[in-house]
C-alpha cells in the first residue's frame, strides 16, 4: 500500500472525511499545524472527528505564530520519513514554506494542491513572492480550471498540473431529484417560514461573505421573498443595517449542524452567496446537492466553475446589490425545478468519494 503524507492547517469537516475516504486504498498521514481552538472564526460544533481510517499527528514545536498561522519546526522529522507522495496544501502559511523550502533543497519531489484561488492585482515584489513559493512544486493539484489557470499564472507547469472534484458532500448527501414542490412547502412549514418563496445564504457574518450586498439586494425586492442567512451571531452593524432598511423578511440563524442545516437546504427555493472572495465556497457544492439554483459572484472560484448562467443560477459582478437583486428576481421567475435538475446533474461527481478516487489515480495507487 502506498504511503502518502499530508501537510495542512486543520482538521476541517470535509478534509477529515476525505482524508478517511482515502485512506481505504492508501497509508494517509496528515500533519496539522494548527488545533480546532486556534480557528477562533469557527463555531466548536463546525469540527467533527472522522472514523479513525487516516493517521492524524498534531505538529507540537511552534516557534512562532505569524499572521495567526504557526511555524512548526517539528515538520521536517515527518518530511524525512520514507513516502511515495508528499502533499503540501496550501502554499501561504510559515510551516508550508519551510516544508517547500526544504523538500526543494533535499531534491525531494512534491505535490501542492490548492482549493482554488483568484489572480489579484498586486506589486511585483509580491508576486515574485508566490511565483517563488507555487513554483517549488514538482507538481499541482488544482480544483479546477480557474484554479490551474491561477497556478499558471504562479509559476506552475500546466502539463504537470492534476484536477480533482473539490467537495464537501458524499454521495448519500445528494439528493436523488429535486424535491416536489408539497415536500418544500411542508419543510418551510415546519421551520415556521412565513413567506411564499424562500432565498437561503449560509456563512460566518464577517464583511467577506457579503451579507450586507445581500441585503440591499432585498430592499429592493418584495417583501414575500423571505432571507435567511444562517452561520452565527450577527455583528450590530449587521443588526442596524437590517432595521434601517425595514427588512423584517430577513432572519438571521445562529450556526447549524449537518443535519439541522439540511432542514433550510430543503425549504430553500435560491441559495445565494454574496461573498466579495472565496477561493473556492463549499456551500455552493452542499445547495446544489440539495438541487438548489445558485446565484453568486465572480469573485467566487466555486461559481465559476460550476453555476451556469442561466442554466442552474447566476453569477453577478462583485458588490452589486442592484445586480443581485435583478439576478434574484429573474430566477425566482424562472422554472426553479428544471435549475434544480441542472444543479444536481452538475454536482453528482463531486463527491468526496470521486475526490478520494481521483487522488489514487494521480499518486498512482
Amino acid at each position: 500500500m502506498k504511503r502518502v503524507l499530508f501537510l495542512t492547517n486543520i482538521a476541517s469537516p470535509y478534509r477529515v472525511h476525505f482524508y478517511d475516504e482515502l485512506a481505504k486504498s492508501m497509508d494517509v498521514t496528515v500533519l496539522y499545524t494548527d488545533r480546532a481552538e486556534d480557528a477562533r472564526d469557527r463555531s466548536a460544533d463546525w469540527f467533527v472527528p472522522g472514523d479513525g481510517v487516516y493517521r492524524p499527528v498534531q505538529l507540537e514545536h511552534r516557534v512562532a505564530r505569524l499572521q495567526g498561522e504557526s511555524l512548526c519546526t517539528d515538520v521536517i522529522a515527518w518530511l524525512k520519513k520514507p513516502y511515495d507522495a508528499i502533499v503540501v496544501c496550501g502554499y501561504s502559511s510559515p510551516t508550508a514554506m519551510l516544508a517547500m523550502h526544504w523538500l526543494r533543497m533535499k531534491k525531494i519531489p512534491f505535490y501542492l494542491e490548492v482549493d482554488g484561488g483568484l489572480i489579484r492585482q498586486e506589486g511585483k515584489g509580491k508576486f515574485l513572492l508566490k511565483k517563488s513559493l507555487v513554483g517549488k512544486a514538482s507538481w499541482w493539484i488544482s480544483s479546477g480550471q480557474n484554479t490551474t489557470d491561477y497556478l499558471v499564472h504562479y509559476g506552475a507547469q500546466r502539463e504537470r498540473v492534476y484536477v480533482y472534484p473539490f467537495s464537501s458532500v458524499q454521495e448519500k448527501d445528494i439528493l436523488p431529484a429535486v424535491l416536489p414542490a408539497g415536500e418544500k412547502q411542508a419543510a418551510k412549514e415546519a421551520l415556521g417560514i412565513p413567506e411564499g418563496r424562500m432565498v437561503l445564504s449560509i456563512g460566518q457574518f464577517i464583511p467577506r461573505k457579503g451579507f450586507d450586498i445581500l441585503m440591499r439586494a432585498a430592499a429592493g425586492l418584495e417583501k414575500d421573498i423571505g432571507f435567511y442567512i444562517v452561520g452565527g451571531e450577527p455583528t450590530e452593524e449587521y443588526r442596524k443595517l437590517r432595521e434601517e432598511l425595514g427588512l423584517e423578511n430577513v432572519h438571521f440563524v445562529g450556526f447549524r449542524k449537518k443535519d439541522a442545516l439540511a432542514r433550510y437546504y430543503r425549504a430553500a427555493d435560491l441559495f445565494v452567496l454574496p461573498t466579495r472572495e472565496d477561493i473556492w465556497g463549499l456551500v455552493i457544492n452542499e445547495a446544489m446537492a440539495f438541487g438548489l439554483p445558485v446565484i453568486t459572484t465572480d469573485r467566487c472560484v466555486a461559481g465559476l466553475e460550476l453555476v451556469e448562467d442561466g442554466v442552474n443560477g447566476g453569477i453577478v459582478p462583485v458588490e452589486d446589490s442592484d445586480a443581485l437583486a435583478r439576478k434574484i428576481r429573474e430566477v425566482l421567475s424562472a422554472d426553479l425545478e428544471k435549475m434544480g435538475e441542472h444543479s444536481l446533474k452538475k454536482i453528482r461527481p463531486y463527491t468526496i468519494e470521486n475526490m478520494a478516487k481521483v487522488h489514487v489515480e494521480i499518486f498512482g495507487g
